[in-house]
């Protein structure tokens, strides 16, 4: 499958990955060997090895961007010896009626449910945020193997990314390590980087579903094909040179504290957006026979649609907005 660059002519480093995975046990043996963490000067090259990756498989993808986001997270923290070789996820979604509470006594630990833990049955270790008594939340890093950690089986029922279980996970005095001060997390640079890491993966399944498009239009004359593949250019194109001048800007050290929020929202709408043309324009090119008739095509579509739900519409829309508002000028 061919390399996906964010700067067309420029041959990247990450090209030389001679395999890209297909399922979650080899992205996750692939996300322990590539030593790239955003704003280390190589922020492009993370990128497009998760958009090729998720162009081949958007599960795959979705495994292993977590394990990189924790990896930088903890050079962040100054904490990188505890990355070990184990695999990693990140936990930061917060509801249910027995939030995450880190009790920080003579043995810190952890009693709560936490949602939305994505293969917390089949990594070793996650990062993830916890309230403590006193107001706020802070960050700790968990061993999912502690006989106190209880994975709810049978919560995921998603036909897209239905290999990446993300579930609830009950915690019955787990001990926990801090990473960082409280609200550290969230006021971090990488914080707002992260977030692009994530916007890179669905560019690239948004990629493999256009490529199908692309395949279907050298075999067939139809205008309106045509059309709508031309309509897919325009998205994906939107979507490469967001998240290009992202990576630039990260690396330059001009995306931190608002400036890097409010480029982060808009490459993760930018991206966002262009992924749902592709998936409508798609839909309209080919008809229902590879939804139906294409394994690998009907997962491509299922996958994106559930991932970029990650994207919150109209509520990310509208932090964009406040953040703009609070600038104390238009932007534009």
């Amino acid at each position: 499958m061919t390399w996906i660059s964010l700067q067309p002519g420029d041959e990247s480093p990450g090209a030389a990955h001679d395999r890209l995975p297909h399922d979650v046990d080899s992205a996750l043996h692939l996300a322990r060997e590539v030593a790239l963490v955003p704003g280390g000067g190589r922020t492009r090259e993370l990128w497009e090895t998760l958009a090729s990756v998720a162009a081949v498989d958007l599960g795959a993808a979705r495994a292993m961007e977590p394990h990189l986001d924790a990896m930088a997270i903890l050079d962040q923290a100054g904490k990188s010896e505890l990355l070990g070789d184990r695999s990693w996820g990140v936990y930061a979604a917060e509801g249910g009626d027995a939030p995450l509470q880190f009790l920080d006594g003579a043995a810190p630990v952890l009693r709560g449910t936490k949602p939305w833990c994505s293969l917390a049955d089949r990594l070793d270790r996650a990062l993830m945020t916890a309230h403590l008594p006193a107001g706020g939340r802070i960050l700790v890093a968990v061993d999912l193997r502690d006989p106190g950690v209880a994975v709810e089986a049978g919560a995921w029922h998603a036909r897209g990314l239905s290999e990446i279980p993300s579930g609830p996970v009950h915690f019955h005095d787990v001990r926990a390590t801090p990473v960082g001060e409280p609200g550290w997390y969230l006021s971090r640079p990488g914080f707002a980087w992260g977030g692009m890491s994530v916007a890179a993966c669905w560019f690239g399944g948004a990629v493999g579903i256009a490529r199908t498009v692309f395949d279907a239009a050298t075999r067939r004359d139809d205008p309106y094909l045509l059309a709508h593949l031309g309509a897919i250019d325009e998205a994906v194109e939107s979507a490469r040179r967001a998240l290009a001048e992202a990576a630039r800007l990260v690396d330059e050290g001009s995306a931190t504290g608002d400036d890097g929020a409010v480029l982060a929202k808009r490459v993760r709408a930018t991206v966002a957006r262009a992924g749902e043309s592709v998936l409508g324009h798609a839909a309209r090119a080919l008809g229902p026979a590879p939804l139906a008739l294409d394994a690998v095509h009907a997962k491509r579509v299922a996958d994106l649609a559930i991932y970029l739900r990650q994207f919150h519409a109209e509520r990310d829309d509208a932090s964009l907005a406040r953040k703009l508002l609070a600038s104390g000028g238009a932007p534009w």
